[in-house]
């Protein structure tokens, strides 16, 4: 990976302003339109199972700064996270599962820590939606690159740490371009070039692709 390919939205003062205002606002008015949709959610997670509605977990954004971001809780209580570092380290490490249709991909699916309602909300993205909560203040931006677990750190190479000079976003390029299957050296790939050709125009492009994205591919954020 190349210097002039790391180049990042610092050096682009102007965008990165413009970037924040088109946040807010398009956050906001989320927000609002999708308030209907979001108690609907609510009521029908704390019907399913017991624990919040929500489900916060510490993540790594800008500039290597930890934050906590927010979803919508998909799994039951004190599920144990051994198994998604194992996806984790499988991914990072090239190990696919193949599917009885022949696919292959690093994220097996009947995770049995999910439950049913979880089930729905991963397949359409919808447990994302509280993010915007975070995009207003200011720890994600609706686009950039997914926000980092500390637990995948020692998977990184030197030049995947470019992708924290960058706000993490709720989509973004390799989101609404990947299948399944992609590699983890190719997510960094698109993360860091997402940061090198950014603009206004391209981040509201990238947020229109996200619901075909979701359809076609049923939940691979």
């Amino acid at each position: 990976m190349t210097a002039e390919a790391m180049t990042t939205t610092r050096r682009r003062p102007a965008y990165v302003a413009a970037k924040r205002v088109f946040d807010i606002v398009a956050a906001s008015a989320g927000l609002i339109v999708l308030s209907p949709l979001l108690l609907v959610i609510a009521v029908l997670i704390a019907l399913d199972s017991r624990g919040p509605v929500l489900f916060r977990q510490k993540r790594i954004g800008l500039h290597g700064g930890e934050f906590t971001m927010l979803k919508f809780r998909t799994m039951y209580v004190n599920s144990d996270e051994a198994h998604h570092r194992e996806m984790v380290r499988r991914t990072a490490m090239g190990e696919k599962t193949t599917l009885a249709d022949g696919r292959q991909v690093y994220k097996p699916p009947n995770d049995p820590r999910v439950t049913r309602v979880g089930r729905w909300l991963r397949a359409s993205c919808a447990d994302e939606l509280p993010q915007l909560i975070n995009v207003i203040r200011g720890d994600m931006s609706l686009v950039g690159p997914r926000p980092a677990l500390s637990y995948e750190l020692p998977f990184y190479k030197e030049w995947h740490y470019a992708r924290f000079e960058l706000v993490p976003g709720i989509t973004g390029l390799w989101q609404v371009t990947r299948d399944a299957g992609v590699s983890f050296d190719d997510m960094m790939r698109l993360d860091i070039e997402y940061g090198g050709k950014a603009t206004v125009l391209s981040d509201l492009l990238l947020v229109l692709r996200t619901l075909p994205a979701v359809v076609r591919q049923r939940g691979v954020f």
